[in-house]
This record gives C-alpha cells, sequence and structure tokens, in this order.
C-alpha cells in the first residue's frame, strides 16, 4: 500500500495512520509493531513511530502474509445475548477462560466461538484471540463483546478507549463498605511480590471504580459496579484494599480471611456454601451499554444473575437478611 502525505503540520507518523479510516491498521499496537518491523517506509527509508511527516512524503506499507489459525472449533455451548452480522453479545460462564495460552489451548471462549460463527471473526495482532476486543477473568461471568470483522475491532477498541462503553458490574462482597454509594480511586500496578497478582501502588496507573450497595446482608452486600477504568482484576483489588473482598476470591482473598470476618457460629456454613455452591468469586459482568460502531443505535444488552449467585443471594436472604 503506499500513500502521500498531503497536510502541511508535521504530524507523527504512528498518529497519522492510526487516524486513517483503513481496516488493514485495525490498532494503533498493530501500526506500532509495522513501524517496529520495518514494513512502514517514508521515502523507501525505515523510520521510528516518533517520525514527524512532511508534505509530499511518501508512505509504503508493507502486511505480513496472515497467519494460520491453528485454533481448533469446539462445539462447546454459549449463550448469545445478541448478534449482527457486524457483532455479537454472549454470556461467559465462570470457569471458561477467554482466549487460549500456552498450557490452555482448549475450551476456551474463542474456541466457542470460532464453531459458533464459523471463524467469521476479526482477526487482530495476535491470532489467538480472534473477536476478543475486551476479557473478563476466567471465574468471572457475563456479557462480553465480540467483534466480526477488523473494522468493527478497531471502533470498539477505540471506543472502549475513549470510555464510550460502560460496563455494568454485580458483586457479593464480604462486610460493608464505609458508604452506601462512592467511588473509589487508587493506582494499580503488578504486585511487586506475586507477578500473577495486582495491587494498590503508587506507581501503578490511575484505577477508578464506581459503587453502590443494592442490598445489604448484616455481614455482606450486594453490589452495583461501574468501572471508569479498565485495570486488569481492578474490581476484585479494589474490594479487597477496602477491605470488602468479594466473597470466594480466593486470589485477592482467603477463606482463613473471610472467617475472620464473621462470627464463629457462621464459619460451617460459609464454608459449606463456597465448597458446594459458590465455587469462585461473585462477580457477574451484568450489563454493556453502547452506541453500535455501524449503525448508530444505543444498545443496553443484560446477562443474567448466573444460578450460582442466585443462589448465594437467597441464602444470604435466608440467614443474614434482617427485615
Amino acid at each position: 500500500m503506499q500513500l502521500t502525505y498531503h497536510h502541511q503540520d508535521h504530524q507523527r507518523i504512528d498518529k497519522y495512520l492510526s487516524r486513517l479510516d483503513i481496516p488493514q491498521l485495525f490498532s494503533r499496537t498493530y501500526i506500532d509493531e509495522l513501524i517496529e518491523k520495518g514494513m512502514v517506509k517514508v521515502e523507501g527509508k525505515k523510520i521510528k513511530k516518533s517520525y514527524k511527516l512532511s508534505k509530499g512524503e511518501t508512505i509504503e506499507i508493507q502486511f505480513p502474509p496472515p497467519k494460520k489459525n491453528e485454533i481448533t472449533p469446539e462445539n462447546i455451548p454459549i449463550e448469545i445475548l445478541w448478534e449482527d452480522e457486524f457483532l455479537a453479545l454472549v454470556n461467559k460462564p465462570a470457569g471458561m477462560t477467554v482466549h487460549p495460552a500456552p498450557g490452555n489451548e482448549t475450551g476456551t471462549l474463542v474456541n466457542a466461538l470460532l464453531y459458533k460463527f464459523e471463524g467469521k471473526l476479526a482477526k487482530g495482532i495476535n491470532d489467538s484471540r480472534p473477536g476478543i476486543v475486551h476479557r473478563l477473568d476466567k471465574d468471572t461471568s457475563g456479557v462480553m463483546i465480540i467483534a466480526k470483522d477488523r473494522k468493527v475491532s478497531s471502533y470498539l477498541t477505540k471506543m472502549f478507549q475513549k470510555r464510550e462503553i460502560t460496563k455494568t458490574y454485580r458483586a457479593i462482597v464480604v462486610g460493608e463498605p464505609k458508604e452506601s454509594e462512592a467511588t473509589i480511586r487508587t493506582k494499580i500496578a503488578r504486585s511487586k511480590t506475586d507477578r500473577k497478582k495486582m495491587a494498590v501502588l503508587e506507581n501503578g496507573k490511575q484505577a477508578v471504580t464506581h459503587y453502590k450497595i443494592i442490598e445489604f446482608y448484616d455481614l455482606f452486600s450486594y453490589l452495583e459496579i461501574n468501572l471508569e477504568t479498565g485495570r486488569t482484576h481492578q474490581i476484585r483489588v479494589h474490594f479487597s484494599h477496602l477491605n470488602c473482598p468479594i466473597l470466594g476470591d480466593m486470589t485477592y482473598s482467603s477463606l482463613k480471611r473471610t472467617l475472620s470476618m464473621l462470627p464463629v457460629h457462621y464459619h460451617k456454613k460459609v464454608k459449606y456454601l463456597l465448597a458446594n455452591h459458590l465455587q469462585r468469586q461473585a462477580l457477574h459482568s451484568h450489563k454493556i451499554k453502547l452506541i453500535h460502531p455501524i449503525t448508530q443505535k444505543k444498545m443496553e444488552i443484560t446477562a443474567p444473575i448466573p444460578e450460582d449467585m442466585q443462589y448465594t443471594l437467597n441464602w444470604l436472604k435466608k440467614y443474614f437478611f434482617d427485615e
């Protein structure tokens, strides 16, 4: 592909290319990789992404050949909440990893989607994640957006970056936050003691979580949560930091910590619940609101509260709700 720069101002090559409506240039990350690999040249010369263009310069872009997708489509049932030719919203079950990774190459949401949509998903820079524009933790359930082509994937990625997509979660936490409705603002970074975990650290990135209590069950709270930022494990880290950990979250809390927050005579009941009915963190992506990137129609898609969390809410009402 060859382009000529016609503008008077001296724009950076990476920013200029990201603003063009070219489906092959579907993300800023992909553009940066093309530049780094020398596949973007100006006047026949390799450049850095910070290179500033001058009027009349010729830009040559070489695209790598498409990689063979070696992910195996699998006939795994997946609930489609809404779908058209451009995108789909699905209800990811708890216990399902979003995309394949070394040592976990089957049984993922991507394997299921490839079968369901017969391979018609947006291919990205990483071919192990076709259609994926955001993610949920393995043991978090709920609604996710799936892109069916690169152009839609690019639009959705930019909408997430501009915070034009609203995600609402439901969670059950141990204890009661001090305020019934508030905003949590901290900085989150990779933990210095455990690289698999995140932590509240001063050198981290800004993380903002809004919440309100839907119901208080004496020793537990049922929350509605909206994310302003999308840091890894943000909700789980924030509520652990507030000393109101997500019930069942054994990464950012523990059974010992949960029991320490409860009277002794409830310990047996809670241990039974976590062993037999809620075997993951009680966190669910409940609703997504967005403007459809192609049709421009307003969308509000809801994933019903899953059975294990509904059972837990009924259980809490039975044992802990004081009317």
